[in-house]
This record gives structure tokens, sequence and C-alpha cells, in this order.
């Protein structure tokens, strides 16, 4: 069924298909629609879960854990300093193999004290051992938080899932979404059947010490999985649409990048005006083509490769920032060349940090300074200009 709907509520509607058994949470702006609407569901009992509240994103990370271990399907949302308050306890999750879903609700990091869109909190837990997906539209979103669980709780992967969604641009607006039939999700996304949880009938312990002659294995075994999760995602894409009936570009997209000499990189609702920018260019006679990052961890390296070869210029588009180093993303694509005998113009451009507009405008001068000569990383400031 297409409804019209505010982010927030689409995603609220999705995660009570997927029948969370645990939902904890604490406001935090631009996320709080998200878990108000849930809470609303559960005291109407419209969703017969369990929701926690707590006085911290630390509290709720380590709730939705302690969910996950009993066996329990969990869902959280969060964003910004919240997330990174939540830091410590992702990487518990992670390293005891919980398949935990949270959604993000991309927001610039303080200070100073910033309320708006970027993916600073997102890039800065990219190395906590989760699973990081992009949606660029409402649309995909919701269907990204369909395959965060059937991905995570996969038997070959147990991993959790960070769904990103950019704050006030997707979470307060509003797109036509086509919801999902209950019974379709059901064939989609079966009950969760934990393969390890905490029971007392059958104790078992979790989260214990890691000497150095065992640490180490832990950390290689998440990396290994990591390169299973390139391997099913597009098997489950191709399942999500034989069930729902559209498709899923679960790993990357590619748009009118065939012929391109100038191919975009990006993630996230910025792809969208990427899109109307090429479309223009492409009408002005120019081969502007745009590669849609999707599943951002595990990187898919090879991939992102395959689909930029034979391209002359590469911008990186990102509202990222490493301080001191390059734009986070850049440095992957840069990397997805590596050993290459021919490795094309790789340009990093930083853009709409703390949520500055991005306009058409300011893409097509990207398009323009990568298509004269070779640039080092830049900050694109709309008030004056590259």
């Amino acid at each position: 069924m297409k409804e019209f709907l505010e982010g927030s509520r689409a995603i609220a509607e999705t995660v009570g298909l997927v029948k969370p058994g645990v939902i904890s949470a604490y406001p935090i702006t631009p996320q709080t629609h998200i878990v108000e609407n849930l809470a609303q569901m559960v005291a109407d009992g419209k969703l017969k879960s369990e929701f926690i509240n707590v006085e911290s994103e630390h509290s709720a990370a380590s709730a939705v854990l302690g969910g996950s271990a009993t066996g329990v399907r969990v869902f959280s949302a969060t964003s910004s300093q919240g997330l990174l308050l939540m830091t410590e306890v992702l990487f518990n999750i992670a390293g005891m193999r919980l398949p935990v879903v949270i959604v993000c609700a991309n927001r610039a990091v303080s200070a100073p004290i910033n309320i708006w869109n970027d993916h600073q909190d997102a890039e800065t837990v990219r190395d906590s051992g989760w699973i990081q997906l992009f949606g660029e539209n409402l649309q995909e979103v919701c269907d990204l938080l369909l395959l965060a669980y059937r991905l995570g709780e996969d038997k070959d992967i147990m991993l959790p899932v960070l769904v990103n969604m950019d704050g006030f641009v997707l979470t307060h607006g509003h797109e036509v979404v086509d919801m999902p039939d209950e019974k379709k999700v059901e064939k989609f996304l079966p009950p969760y059947k934990a393969l390890y949880k905490l029971d007392v009938e059958n104790p078992i312990s979790m989260g214990l010490l890691g000497p150095p002659d065992s640490y180490t294995e832990t950390r290689f075994a998440i990396q290994e999985t990591m390169k299973q999760v390139l391997e099913l995602t597009p098997k489950l894409c191709g399942e999500f649409e034989n069930v729902f009936g559209r498709k899923l570009n679960g790993l990357i997209e590619t748009y009118k990048t065939e012929d391109a000499d100038v191919i975009l990189v990006a993630k996230g609702s910025v792809v969208g005006t990427i899109k109307e920018t090429v479309d223009r260019l492409r009408e002005k006679g120019k081969k502007v083509g745009v590669l849609k990052i999707v599943t951002y961890r595990p990187f898919p390296a090879d991939l992102v490769c395959k689909a930029l070869s034979g391209t002359k210029k590469i911008a990186v588009v990102e509202k990222a920032i490493s301080l001191g180093s390059s734009g986070p993303m850049h440095l992957e694509v840069c990397r997805s060349f590596a050993n290459k005998k021919e490795s094309p113009q790789i340009n990093g451009f930083i853009i709409g940090l703390g949520g500055r507009d991005i306009r058409i405008k300011s893409i097509e001068e990207i398009v323009k300074v990568v298509s004269k000569t070779q640039s080092e990383d830049k900050f694109i400031d709309l008030k004056k200009g590259l």
C-alpha cells in the first residue's frame, strides 16, 4: 500500500512489521520521532514489544544488547552524539556477534552544536564491526531496514547493522512509500531463532575476557564474515525483489556510468541531487554518471573498482572529513585501485557539513573542476564557491 508518510513514521511502521521483542532508545534530534511513534504503537497495543525507557544512549545500546543476548529481535535508533555515546557498547555488540539493528538519523557532531545533517557520526564508528547501509530516499531506507534484519540474523553472518538515513532531509521529509504487506514481510523475514542465547536451562558465557592468544582471532573472524556479507547481500536482494516486486540494490548502484567521462561517487540523500545534476549536464552533452555506495561497511572495493574502471576522472563527494587526512570514503575509493596497473584521477570533495545546502550549482562546479585538472581534497563553500 502506497502511503504519504513522514520519514520517521515510515521507519516506525516498518519496524512494527519486523516485530522486535525489545525496543530501547533515548530521544535526540532528529531521531526522536522514530521512537515516539514506536512508543505510541506499543502503548496502543498495536505492537507487542517491551519498550524500555532509559537515561542515555549508552543505556539504550546496553538494553538492546541484553535483549539480543537472550535471543530476542531488537531495535534502537539514535543520532550524532547519541551514537558516539553508544560507541563502547557498539564494539561489545559486534564482538559478541549479536544481530542488533539500529537506525542512525545522521547528524553533525559537536562542537559547535549543530543538529543538521552530515555523515560524521556514522563515519566515526565505521571500525566497530557493524555492517553499515546508507539509504538515498525513504523507500530505500525502509527496504534496507528489512534487509538489515535478514542479513544480520543469517546463521553465517550474525553481525549488527547500522541503517543510516540523513537527518531532517529524510527523517522529517514526506514521501510516498510503498509500505510492505505483513505477510510478505514474514515471508522474507521469518521469526528470529537465535543460534545462541542466554538461557538458565542451558547456560553459556558471553563477552568473556579475550587474552592475547585469542583476541586476534575474534577480529579476524569478523573481518572474514564481512567478506561473506558482500557475497550474501546480492542473493538476499534477489529474494527481496521476488517477494516485494521491486528492485533493491544492496551494495552499489550505478546511474548513467557506462559512457561517462566523469563519475561522481556518493552515498545518502545527496545522490538524488547528483542524479538530477547528471540529467541536466547530459542534456548539455556532458557525459557524467553517478556511483552510489549503499553498503559502506564492508566496503565493496572490487565492485567499486569495476564500476569505475575505464573512467578517467572520479569525484568522491561526501559529507564527512577525517580531520588531518582526507574524506573517509575518498580513501576507500583510492584503496579500491591499489595494486592496479592503471588508476583514474580520483578527487575528493567535502560538501554539506553541518547541513549546509547542497545545490545543483555546487555539483556542477565539482564536475567543472574535475574535468579541467587534478585537484586535492576540497571543502565546498556555497557562499564563496570552491
